[in-house]
């Protein structure tokens, strides 16, 4: 084996010449299943016990690394078979902001390309902000087409926020700019089509261009939440994004409604001073 270079799948690595900081950096850095396995291997053979306990955490992310791996494969399950059936292009569609009090539903249609990178992929609901953002911007890059449509609190009070949010995924759909020849929806069914649709129960952590359109419906209406903060301060949209939180109840007591909150919802009609 030449000098430098890395182990074959069946050797064995003298991991005895390095320090355990050097381990710890190198180990901290692979990405690669095979490779977390292959060094712990050797360090387990090292014999020190700093460099066993290396070997444990190693084992640790390769077997997290192959659980995420699974994880995402069978959120592109459902995809694979109906591109198996013929449908190349598939959009998930799926809407966030149904149960706030303040501001507009909003529906993201998302189109995926046959492959595609989109690592720790979930429903937005279990992503920290900094995670929804980073896959937003991954999302919107590799998509073949995407569509985000908004339904604001007039609209909502005067056809009720279910029908609102049937509304804001039609509209998603109709705003692409190719043709889908399916749609995998959450839960619901997209009215005003008849693109062949699939819904799922709770499909924004089962199907990934379900997950997709979540990201960027959230991501979306929360930015539109902190600029409509700052239009209207004092309520606190940056903050709740509309959510009927105790800051937010305590401000509609306080100041009554803004222009965004949606009248017909029951704590705003109580707690409003009209």
């Amino acid at each position: 084996m030449s000098r430098g270079r890395p182990p074959g799948r069946g050797t064995r690595e003298n991991t005895r010449a390095k320090s355990l900081a050097e381990l710890r950096t190198r180990a901290e850095a692979l990405r690669s299943e095979a490779a977390l396995e292959r060094l712990a291997r050797s360090l387990r053979a090292d014999g020190r016990a700093g460099a066993r306990a290396l070997a444990e955490r190693c084992e640790r992310r390769r077997a997290a690394l192959a659980g995420e791996r699974r994880r995402l494969s069978r959120l592109f399950a459902l995809r694979r078979r109906l591109r198996r059936g013929g449908c190349e292009r598939i959009a998930g569609v799926d809407e966030v902001g149904v149960g706030p009090l303040a501001g507009p539903v909003v529906a993201a249609a998302v189109v995926l390309p046959d492959r595609v990178r989109l690592p720790e992929l979930d429903d937005s609901k279990r992503l920290t902000a900094e995670s929804r953002v980073a896959l937003d911007a991954a999302i919107r890059e590799q998509a073949v087409d995407l569509c985000v449509a908004e339904v604001w609190p007039d609209e909502i009070d005067r056809v009720n926020v279910y029908h609102a949010s049937l509304a804001a995924m039609a509209r998603a759909v109709a705003g692409l700019g190719v043709t889908p020849d399916h749609l995998l929806v959450d839960a619901r069914t997209v009215p005003d089509t008849e693109i062949p649709q699939t819904a799922i129960v709770g499909g924004d952590g089962r199907d990934a261009s379900i997950a997709a359109a979540s990201v960027v419906a959230k991501v979306h209406r929360d930015a539109l939440m902190e600029r409509l903060d700052r239009r209207y301060p004092g309520w606190g949209f940056a903050r709740h994004k509309g959510y009927a939180t105790a800051e937010h109840l305590r401000a509609l007591r306080r100041r009554g409604p803004s222009p965004i909150h949606r009248r017909s919802f029951a704590p705003v009609s109580q707690l409003a001073l009209f």
